[in-house]
């Protein structure tokens, strides 16, 4: 986020991680930040990763032991809940934990953000619900079922 033309992360930099999540998906996952190959300077992020099974998570520390002797030069952020930082996945890479504060404003990450989901051409699209031609929104209510 440096500048508003870099790109946002691809599909194959983020995992967003639900109890759902299958240690296939996280292995797949882990190959393609640890093995080496020619994938540029990408920034590998496991999003909730807190929320893995028991079982999923054991397997990506083993996966993760064996392929981390393959590079050293990786790039994995994983991003937990602080609520549940005595789940597996924290517990394990608890000696690497990094509490984060947001290094830019909410006015700066708000303009990056609507500098890359804003549509160009305005049309008949779904985008035109959204505010300002965006083509993502959040929609949200402090009463549940109403219909969103």
């Amino acid at each position: 986020m440096n500048s508003p033309n870099q790109p946002l992360p691809t599909f194959d930099e983020v995992l967003l991680c639900t109890p759902q999540t299958t240690a296939e998906q996280v292995g797949l996952f882990l190959r393609r930040c640890l093995i080496p190959c020619s994938r540029g300077e990408k920034i590998y992020t496991m999003l909730y990763a807190d929320e893995l099974s028991y079982d999923v998570s054991c397997r990506a520390e083993e996966l993760f032991q064996h392929l981390q002797h393959y590079s050293s030069t990786y790039r994995l952020v994983i991003l937990c809940n602080c609520k549940r930082e005595h789940s597996y996945i924290p517990s394990v890479f608890s000696q690497y934990k990094v509490h984060m504060i947001p290094q830019r404003s909410l006015a700066e990450i708000q303009q990056y953000l609507q500098h890359h989901y804003r549509v160009a051409q305005p049309s008949s699209s779904a985008a035109s619900v959204f505010k300002d031609n965006m083509c993502v929104g959040i929609v949200s209510s402090k009463r549940a079922g109403m219909g969103k």
